[in-house]
């Protein structure tokens, strides 16, 4: 990329926040009552995760669904308090962020169902403070990353063209499948090294 980017799309989880799957496993297993195996495999083991991700169910399927597995009704708070739990912003890189937006438009797409988006507010609030309505979940597109539908159907949505966008992501195979799609990719590893990258393209 030879000139700055008109948009620098982030991942949320593992570039602007820490994601701890142990506290999200220990808030639901103390509401079910069922052992943290149990709760990792009812949520990751079972590929209902994937498939809410992907946007394949709604939110009232896919907490009814995970009530099922558990063995116990998961109402919306729970969930929600269990995600909370998981979730520790990284300030370093939100400042980064937010020095970017004096330069570049800037969004989030995660690989999430639509309960982290239209809770964002409360579940990661310097996410939401600062991108607004451009935090996007996966599902919202049918598809999550790696596949180049989520990318782009997320970049129709802001009107901005694949070559004009960096995205910046803590896993290879996300990257790669942006790079796929025709983005630019930047696989994240520290605040440091990120702020480095991005003032070489000129974004601060």
């Amino acid at each position: 990329m030879t000139v700055s980017p008109a948009l620098v799309l982030f991942d949320m989880e593992g570039v602007l926040s820490h994601y701890d799957r142990s506290a999200r496993v220990a808030h639901l297993s103390a509401v079910s009552g069922q052992a943290p195996e149990v709760v990792r495999h009812a949520i990751w083991g079972s590929g209902l995760e994937a498939r809410a991700d992907a946007g394949q169910m709604s939110d009232e399927e896919y907490l009814s669904e995970l009530g099922v597995l558990l063995g116990c009704p998961i109402h919306r708070d729970d969930w929600l308090a269990a995600r909370h739990a998981s979730i520790t912003p990284y300030t370093e890189v939100i400042a980064l962020a937010a020095r970017v937006a004096d330069r570049s438009r800037i969004a989030v797409l995660t690989n999430n169902c639509r309960l982290v988006t239209d809770h964002i507010s409360y579940l990661n609030p310097p996410v939401a403070q600062l991108f607004g309505p451009h935090v996007y979940a996966s599902a919202s597109f049918g598809a999550a990353k790696p596949a180049a539908q989520a990318y782009l159907r997320c970049l129709e949505q802001l009107g901005v063209g694949a070559d004009e966008t960096l995205f910046i992501d803590d896993t290879d195979t996300n990257v790669a499948g942006a790079i796929n799609a025709g983005l630019h990719g930047y696989k994240f590893v520290s605040a440091e090294a990120l702020a480095q990258e991005l003032a070489s393209r000129q974004l601060l």
